[in-house]
């Protein structure tokens, strides 16, 4: 009976507990759904569920990985100096080891540590004892491929600042500190700027010839980016071909910077996006599609609970990949400039709908499409070598952003030159596969022989 009335107590204490615990999940359900009625009410009225957590990815069975046709690890390089390991006696029996045949070949690649050259050039007067005059040796002949006029920085010096400077981005205060801890050169921040604007000096005329070749690109592509100079606000300009990058820097971003660049003599296919600059030139035009379907795909995000949205943006991009399909056909060009023709009709059948219409979200898009740019769409249809897009531009003006991001920007016009010539020569060369400092060691050599057979 003790052991009944024992049982029956603590089922009494269980049935209780089991009632609070039950009454406070209740509690706690009610409160889940308020909170969930207030989320979805700052949501916009959308569920809630979206703030659930994701299901775990089921694993999926790995497959063997494709074998590449080469390897792309480093590649032996030719070895400047052999050096030959071997045992020279038996560890055993201490018998004197000779000969043998290689069992392997570990190669190591590492760089001397190096030492700064100071030549002084000593120049003598000597005199004739025949004529009696005195003769000293020409300072330009005698120097000549080692410095560039009097200056005491030789051209090797020069080359590789103005490569860290442009190539590497490397600001002028890291410069000094590793050409000090490098090479022990000891050099001012005004030296080192006064070697750029030297360096830029001596390839004006290249950079003149840059802008020629520009003009007579059969496709060119532009673009342009903020340049501070000075604290005030300005714009770098690119225009690039497969051939050349040029950059000038300018206080506006008006058309008049195109009209200036190109001049008179361009008339081959620009390529930009869609600022309204670039409609200065009234020559064949591509318009940037990268730029359209990025604007299109932010249209979709804004408006997520609109589905006719996103199907209007679909069938926009399907014509484009239609488009971008039809020139790897094989076409004369009068049937490319009908294909050509057949897109833009659609094009304009799909963004008609929305013209003019000021309570459709696809309004600006569909007028910047079918009343502003349809012309300059699909020019990359009729003429297979233009691209549709200008990652080109993007590319050659995306070394500019990241030194702006370091340095700010230039502090005077010289400097904003000195930049544009640099960068230009740069990345040029760059663009040829040459090793620039060589470009550059070479274009100052070649530069000062010419000054030197120059008559006076």
């Amino acid at each position: 009976m003790a052991l009944v009335l024992e049982l029956y107590t603590t089922e009494q204490a269980q049935r209780k507990r089991i009632a609070e615990l039950q009454a406070i999940v209740q509690s706690q359900a009610e409160r889940i759904a308020e909170l969930e009625e207030e989320v979805g009410r700052l949501r916009g009225g959308k569920s809630s569920a979206a703030l659930c957590i994701k299901p775990s990815v089921s694993r999926k069975e790995k497959r063997a990985r494709k074998k590449r046709k080469q390897s792309f690890s480093r590649c032996r390089l030719p070895a400047t100096h052999v050096v030959h390991h071997a045992v020279e006696c038996c560890p055993d029996c201490g018998r004197r080891l000779s000969g043998g045949s290689v069992k392997w070949v570990h190669q190591v690649v590492d760089i001397p540590l190096p030492a700064v050259e100071v030549t002084d050039h000593v120049f003598l007067e000597r005199r004739c004892g025949v004529c009696g005059k005195r003769w000293t040796p020409d300072a330009g002949s005698a120097l000549e491929g080692i410095v560039v006029g009097k200056k005491s920085v030789g051209i090797n010096l020069m080359s590789v600042v103005a490569h860290l400077k442009t190539a590497c981005r490397v600001p002028v205060g890291q410069i000094r500190k590793l050409l000090g801890s490098l090479y022990g050169v000891r050099i001012s921040a005004g030296e080192i700027a006064e070697i750029l604007h030297e360096v830029a000096r001596i390839g004006e005329p290249r950079y003149g010839d840059l802008l020629n070749r520009v003009r007579g690109s059969p496709v060119l592509h532009g673009d342009e980016t903020g340049w501070r100079e000075d604290g005030a606000n300005g714009y770098l300009w690119s225009f690039s071909s497969a051939e050349v990058r040029y950059y000038t820097r300018r206080d506006t971003r008006g058309s008049s910077v195109v009209k200036e660049v190109l001049g008179d003599k361009f008339a081959g296919k620009l390529v930009t996006d869609f600022y309204g600059a670039y409609n200065s030139y009234d020559g064949i035009k591509q318009r940037c599609w990268i730029h359209l379907l990025r604007d299109l795909k932010q249209l979709v995000e804004k408006n997520p609970d609109m589905p006719e949205v996103s199907a209007w943006v679909d069938s926009v991009a399907d014509v484009y990949h239609r488009a971008k399909e039809s020139v790897r056909r094989e076409c004369t060009e009068r049937e490319r400039s009908i294909i050509r023709e057949d897109f833009e009709r659609e094009l304009v059948s799909i963004c008609k709908p929305y013209v003019g219409v000021k309570i459709a979200v696809q309004r600006v898009l569909a007028e910047r499409m079918m009343v502003r740019f349809i012309g300059e769409l699909f020019t990359f249809v009729q003429y297979p070598e233009v691209p549709s897009e200008n990652n080109a531009a993007e590319r050659a003006i995306r070394p500019a952003v990241v030194a702006r991001k370091i340095s700010g920007g230039t502090r005077s016009p010289k400097g904003s030159k000195t930049s544009s010539v640099l960068r230009s020569l740069f990345e040029t060369w760059a663009l040829h596969g040459h090793n620039t400092i060589d470009a550059c060691r070479q274009m100052l050599t070649q530069a000062n022989r010419t000054a030197e057979s120059a008559p006076v």
